[in-house]
Order: structure tokens, then sequence, then C-alpha cells
């Protein structure tokens, strides 16, 4: 399913806090009743394992890393042989967690998200990580630390990886929200991608318009963060970069789930790095691998001829 390049097509995702994700979709969620799924899925989840899915379907040669419990780890290692991904995980004692997301079909796909928490980690296990990101970073570019933080591990050892792969001169794609956003946004990550929830919480207030969202995304690319992709949903997103900004505007979709479209939008944001593409390509190509990513139950990639076809009805102004 790849594409022709010519450069070697190598990333690393950072998952500090996956999970097992247990999908079921409902006709109508009623809360304290007895409600059954039409159908369910139980697969490796976490937002940099979905990143490095979709990455190696289009033809990038990934590692992954993190934390994973060793009471379920096999789960994950049959999955990234099966996708071809180098498995670099970080081993922690107890289970990685199982996170619920209840998609109601009689509310226009709405999900609903029960996340628990995820593993503890020690200051050995987050030595034993850095290690492995020191030696990764000898040879690859281009790291995407995505996702939430586990019991044990603070913003600021999040923050500090930005730190030091920066320092090595690396691009960091860091796609986190809460305090954790917070605390990487303040090392300058090559590049951010929050939504506009994720971008109110790091301004500390709400926006009343999508201007007013603009305005905070374009500030933060002129406080040095380079790439700033402000996702809004079905409405598209808009990229801020070297001050000024390019906006994606994607054709409706019939939706059937958004689990993992982010996750998705970010993969393509990384394949068009990776491959050298210009901005608007880029950006077309991501939108169009984005919207086309509700249209299914799971992340992946089920056909690319679908994704360029999409790609000439994605708008950009």
């Amino acid at each position: 399913m790849s594409q022709e390049s010519n450069c070697k097509l190598r990333a690393v995702t950072i998952t500090l806090n996956p999970a097992l994700d247990l999908t079921g979709h409902l006709n109508n969620l009623e809360q304290g009743k007895v409600n059954v799924a039409e159908t369910g899925t139980l697969h490796p989840a976490g937002k940099g394992i979905n990143v490095a899915k979709v990455l190696a379907q289009l033809g990038a040669d990934m590692s992954v890393t993190g934390f994973l419990g060793q009471d379920n780890r096999g789960t994950f290692t049959s999955y990234f042989e099966q996708l071809s991904i180098n498995d670099q995980f970080v081993t922690v004692s107890g289970a990685t967690r199982i996170n619920v997301k209840l998609v109601d079909n009689d509310h226009q796909n709405e999900v609903t998200d029960i996340n628990f928490p995820g593993v503890s980690v020690t200051q050995q296990d987050i030595d034993q990580l850095t290690e492995i990101i020191e030696i990764l970073a000898k040879n690859h570019d281009l790291f995407v630390i995505a996702g939430s933080l586990p019991t044990g591990m603070t913003p600021d050892d999040a923050a500090l990886i930005i730190a030091n792969l920066k320092a090595k001169g690396k691009k960091v794609v860091f796609d986190s929200s809460k305090i954790a956003l917070q605390a990487g946004v303040l090392e300058k990550p090559w590049l951010i991608k929050p939504n506009d929830d994720e971008l109110a919480q790091l301004a500390g207030h709400s926006f009343d318009s999508e201007q007013a969202l603009f305005d905070y995304a374009q500030s933060l690319n002129h406080q040095g963060i380079d790439n700033v992709v402000l996702s809004l949903g079905e409405k598209g997103c808009g990229w801020f970069k070297d001050g000024s900004c390019l906006t994606a505007r994607p054709p409706r979709m019939d939706v059937v789930s958004t689990v993992g479209a982010g996750d998705t939008l970010v993969a393509g944001l990384c394949w068009g790095e990776l491959n050298g593409w210009s901005q608007p390509r880029t950006l077309q190509f991501s939108t169009a691998l984005s919207a086309l990513a509700v249209t299914q139950v799971g992340v992946g990639i089920s056909d690319l001829n679908a994704v360029k076809t999409l790609q000439t009805s994605v708008k950009l102004s």
C-alpha cells in the first residue's frame, strides 16, 4: 500500500500510555440501563500506536516505543509483527489498560470515551526508555510523542524527552493534552496538533469563535513552534507556519466513527514530511486521509486510491 518515494521513510512513535481499545457500536446509549452493542472490537491502540500503524501501511519504516504492561504484552507484540513494526517498548509490571469507546448510532455516531488509568512506571522504567530513545535517535530524525502520561511520569519528564531530542536536531511532533501539553509546548516542539478543546486547555480559557482559535494558534507559531495544526473535526484544519495560515476543508463525509481520525491526520502530516512534500500537498493529503478515517471502524487505510480521489475534493485556502 506504500507510495513511491526517493527518501528513507523512517520514523519513531513514542506512546507513553497505550491501551487496548474496546469499541462498541450501540443503536441508542441509555445511561443507567443495560445496553447491548451491535458490534464490538478489541485491538491495540494509543495515539502513537495508531500513528505508527497508518505510517507503516503507507510504507514508512516504523519503530515504536513507550511503556507496555507485561501481563498483556503479547497482544501488542503480535500486532507489531503483523505490521512489520520494530517494537522497542519498555516492559513494565502490570497490565496495559483497556479503554472503552461507545459509539451511539442514533446520535450521529457520537463517541463516549471511558479512559482508565494506565500502568505505573518507576524512575528505572523512565531511565530505560531514555536509553532506548537515545539509541533510536542515532538513525531516526522524526519522532512523534502522542497521548497521555502513565502514573509515575510527570509532564516535566515528557517535556525533557522533547528537549533532549531537539538538542540532537530531531523534529518532534507532540500530540497530547492538559498539563502534559502545557509543559511540552514550553520546549517548542517542531509540530503540535491540538483540537479546539485542547487549545482552550492550553490557553486557560474558551474561545467564542473560530477566528479567536486561529489567532491563538497563530500566536503559538509566532512564539517558536514551527508548525501548529489546529484540528477542527468535520470542518477540517488550519496549519500555522512561518507566520501564515493554510486551511483545509474536507467534503461532508458519512461518519461511522471519529475514533483515531486525529491520529490519522498526524500520520498524514508525518508522511508528507518524510517525503519532502510541499505544505499544500501535505495538508490536502492529510485532510483526505483523516476524512476517510471517519467512514470506517478502526484505525488504518483500507483503500489508498480512495484517499487520492478524495484529495481533489479538499479545498485549501
